[in-house]
């Protein structure tokens, strides 16, 4: 399994889980997150491999639909990077400015939720 594709599952994940059914975050959870093969989740769940890999792909699916209308991933990941920019900045312009290091404290923990 590649694994920039099984990253950007758990991340869409983290955010969509939710939205999934219970058997759908299971599949997705024991593939992605704990690398089971399709034959484990099947064997564990009592159905054939290839439901569990249907299942597996209109979940993939979803949460790329998901992720297309609503850009939660995306506007985190920006958010984040913006927040490392900055941060690199006052580090290094800033490096004594107490009070700037601790308001970009603040945002760095917003941005962490």
């Amino acid at each position: 399994m590649e694994l920039a594709k099984t990253n950007r599952m758990n991340d869409l994940l983290e955010f969509y889980s939710k939205l999934l059914t219970d058997k759908q975050q299971s599949y997705l959870e024991l593939y992605y997150g704990d690398d089971y093969s399709l034959g484990e989740i099947a064997e564990d769940f009592g159905v054939s491999r290839q439901a569990v890999y249907d299942n597996i792909r209109r979940s993939d699916a979803a949460l790329e639909e998901y992720e297309a209308k609503l850009h939660l991933l995306e506007k985190f990941t920006s958010s984040n990077e913006a927040v490392d920019t900055l941060a690199a900045y006052v580090h290094d312009q800033y490096p004594d400015d107490s009070h700037l290091r601790h308001l970009l404290g603040k945002v760095q923990q917003q941005v962490a939720r």
